[in-house]
């Protein structure tokens, strides 16, 4: 069972007791937090080489201020005890790969295979520390580039139309008349078209509900170019969400590439780009059909222990409860 993390204020209406009193008491007597051992550089480092596993996760995430830490974590823990493999501060792969070192190299050769982000520091540091691991490029941070191009070309179409309807607001009004905007037959205003389209082209057409079938078929009728770009994304989506192995989904890719470079679309053909450089890694998620989900699930346990807190006023004791809890 999950534990989950409590605060001092938590604790007031059931013990009846003052929240900040025992606070300060919990975190200078009771916590055990003054005589911990990793006290002196847990705000830049942190290593628990025995929660090492086959397979893991690298990822960054904001402690305090926007201030980043990357968090190494081990899938087999689902997110419990020993989930925390190490915890560095910044994205400085260097630092990153000095930390991870001072696991022994007979554990680090048990990992057989990393997820990460498209970032080149991340890979330099899977590539530095864990020789033995393969190492794979997260699916949904692809499909995010592909959803974020198409949704770039949306709200190019939407400026367009606001400024087409200003321009038509002043010559009514210059003329004397009163001023009809056009619309389609759902009521919608092209603006309005394009700002109500942003949620269904983050979707597959089969999941669309009766008006966003209407709204996706004057969208695409007015804006073509839209319904293509739709298409590239959908059909990046089916490449991973098919069954299939690395050497075909090399060539279904192989496709895809041709279908962006005929689209020619400049955001896309930089994600084809990127892809391309990037394909070996990329396709290995076929080979155990490994995402970094769990990694991003674990920022989001993060994010709400922090909110629980109402924020981080010390870094050093937030790790502590963090690594406490999942360390």
């Amino acid at each position: 069972m999950e534990t989950k993390p409590t605060t001092s204020r938590s604790l007031e209406n059931y013990y009846h007791i003052n929240g900040d009193s025992f606070e300060k008491q919990y975190k200078e007597q009771l916590s055990g937090y003054r005589v911990w051992s990793e006290l002196s550089h847990a705000d830049e480092w942190l290593v628990y080489p025995e929660n090492l596993g086959e397979s893991i996760c690298i990822d960054e995430t904001s402690i305090s201020d926007g201030e980043l830490y990357t968090i190494v974590t081990n899938r087999a823990s689902r997110g419990g005890k020993g989930c925390i493999i190490a915890i560095v501060k910044g994205v400085r792969s260097e630092d990153i790969i000095n930390t991870l070192l001072l696991i022994p190299k007979e554990l680090r050769d048990q990992v057989k295979e990393i997820t990460m982000d498209f970032s080149n520091g991340m890979n330099l540091v899977a590539r530095r520390c864990f020789t033995k691991a393969i190492r794979t490029i997260d699916r949904f941070h692809m499909q995010k580039l592909a959803c974020d191009a198409l949704q770039e070309m949306r709200i190019a179409h939407r400026w367009d139309a606001i400024k087409a309807d200003n321009e038509a607001r002043c010559k009514a009004r210059e003329a004397g008349v009163e001023y009809n905007p056009t619309c389609f037959r759902n009521g919608d205003t092209p603006k309005q078209l394009l700002a109500r389209s942003r949620y269904l082209l983050f979707k597959s057409a089969d999941k669309w509900s009766c008006s966003q079938k209407v709204r996706s078929e004057l969208l695409f009728e007015a804006f073509p170019d839209i319904k293509e770009a739709y298409s590239l994304t959908h059909s990046l989506r089916q490449i991973f969400n098919k069954n299939t192995i690395k050497d075909a989904a090399r060539l279904s890719l192989a496709r895809w590439y041709d279908k962006v470079e005929k689209a020619g679309f400049k955001s896309f053909n930089i994600i084809g780009n990127t892809l391309y450089e990037n394909s070996d890694q990329v396709l290995n998620f076929f080979v155990n059909r490994a995402t970094n989900a769990f990694a991003e699930s674990f920022n989001a346990k993060i994010k709400a222990f922090r909110a629980s807190l109402r924020g981080v006023v010390d870094v050093k004791f937030f790790l502590f409860r963090l690594t406490k809890l999942y360390a």
